[in-house]
């Protein structure tokens, strides 16, 4: 039984960086999401009557109940007529979730062009960067700059600071002063919407400490999932060949030719030890992640289950285990490094988890703790009016059984390195300090673990810099790219 599944993420409220609903501080939690096949039936009856307010909130209503994972933590007894969008209204529905860290606003309703412009291509428009900032020391940073994108065709890229954000010369702002005022969200704020066309102006600070003014438009751009310049490499170490792969989203036909590519190459090179950088990752297609498990674990049995799915006990017909199907393209990895952070979630947990029974201590994971969303959403259309209502309808859980990592996925790894995100070395970078530390940990050398000074707790913010997430992520691109604009 084959299931179109998502993972949409972004972050959520799991945000164990910084935005506690959707984003995350350091980045986003993409909900899981699917439509298994055959898609659920609603009980019959239900009719979809036109697309007032009412009638788009008395439809979300009604999947709710017939759907959502946790039904007994549906409040509904909440008025709809009290909220002016169908989002505020679903959220008041799925609060008493949200209160058991359970929904953090992994139930939403969204755009079905948007959102299936975006997985078919990476569709998405803006400056084309990821943005940390530092709220204490009242800096932002660029982590990672998109090719084909306004930002770097004017040389910003990864280490470059925003120093000022103006929508002309003569207003700029000072990103202290923002911060100060505001906090992260001001900064979004002052970057603008994603919309093509809005100009801003920026100050920005080279590695090199040069000191200039910026003007960027947002303009179309489609991301590409496995970058052409460090999303696939192979690393030298000592004399040993390991492979790098860099994922920067779940998105379906160019994430899997990517995949594809690059693991042809590890296989070539005969490659068994593999980082796996999902630092920045907060989901997509569940179809990849399992693509990207397959190609890692090549020599698993189609006996062996990589995944099961679990709805609650009235869908129950609705489960479905996954098998591992070894593709062409597949290693056999000894070893793995994952590279995670808060903004690491749903698809890229899902990975992770589905290689722990089968690896063991020689899978670790690197960096800080993960989003945590063992979770994931159905999709249910109503064309008339574009909209998607994503539900919170299934667990995830590996082949052990294990999928309670509400708060991360750090104490289910048997071995793991603490390192931070080093934004003045480039991904791909042996020197990069999360890459250097996955490097030690597959040459057996000593790393501090994560332990619970690197682990967060839910609504806790790391110190240090954060990708800006906004609290209740707003559409596709926010929820499954963090900290992108």
């Amino acid at each position: 039984m084959k299931r179109h599944r998502r993972f949409t993420a972004t972050v959520a409220i799991l945000a164990l960086l910084s935005a506690c609903g959707g984003g995350g501080s350091s980045g986003g939690s993409s909900p899981i999401t699917a439509t298994p096949s055959p898609s659920p039936t609603p009980t019959p009856g239900q009719t979809v009557a036109g697309c007032s307010l009412r009638e788009r909130q008395d439809f979300a209503l009604t999947q709710l109940r017939e759907f959502y994972l946790f039904p007994d933590l549906l409040d509904t007894t909440v008025n709809p007529a009290n909220f002016s969008t169908v989002q505020a209204y679903i959220d008041a529905l799925v609060a008493p979730a949200r209160a058991q860290n359970r929904d953090r606003f992994f139930t939403f309703i969204t755009s079905i062009a948007e959102e299936n412009a975006f997985f078919a291509s990476g569709a998405t428009a803006g400056f084309g960067f990821r943005v940390t900032s530092n709220a204490a020391e009242g800096r932002v940073i660029i982590a990672e700059t998109f090719e084909g994108t306004p930002a770097l065709a004017a040389g910003i890229d990864r280490g470059t600071e925003i120093l000022a954000i103006g929508s002309s010369a003569a207003d700029l702002v000072t990103v202290k002063d923002i911060l100060a005022a505001e906090g992260p969200a001001g900064v979004s704020r002052a970057l603008g919407p994603a919309t093509v066309g809005v100009t801003r102006v920026l100050r920005v600070r080279a590695k090199d400490g040069t000191v200039r003014d910026v003007t960027l438009t947002k303009a179309q751009f489609e991301i590409d999932p496995v970058s052409d310049r460090y999303g696939a490499l192979i690393l030298e170490d000592n004399g040993k060949k390991v492979g790098y792969i860099n994922l920067r989203v779940f998105i379906g036909e160019p994430a899997e030719r990517d995949l594809r590519a690059a693991f042809a190459q590890f296989k070539a090179q005969g490659i068994t030890e593999v980082i796996v950088d999902l630092r920045y990752n907060g989901g997509g297609l569940v179809r990849i992640a399992e693509l990207l498990t397959n190609l890692l674990l090549g020599n698993r049995s189609t006996s062996d289950v990589q995944s099961f799915t679990v709805f609650r006990p009235e869908k129950a017909s609705n489960n479905r285990t996954d098998f591992f199907m070894p593709q062409p393209e597949s290693i056999a990895a000894t070893k793995i490094a994952f590279i995670g952070t808060g903004s690491t979630a749903s698809a890229s947990e899902l990975v992770m988890n589905a290689v722990l029974p089968y690896l063991g201590a020689n899978a670790a994971l690197i960096g800080s703790n993960t989003f945590g969303k063992p979770v994931g959403q159905i999709a249910i259309d109503r064309p008339q009016c574009d909209d998607r209502l994503r539900i919170l309808a299934f667990s995830t859980q590996n082949a052990n059984r294990q999928g309670d990592y509400f708060n991360g996925l750090a104490s289910k790894f048997q071995s793991t390195c603490r390192a931070p995100d080093d934004l003045f070395n480039p991904l791909g970078n042996p020197q990069e300090a999360s890459i250097k530390t996955a490097l030690d940990f597959l040459a057996g050398r000593a790393c501090t673990p994560i332990g619970s000074t690197g682990t967060l707790a839910l609504g806790e913010r790391r110190a240090g810099l954060e990708l800006i997430t906004p609290a209740q992520p707003n559409g596709t691109i926010e929820r499954d790219l963090p900290g992108a604009y």
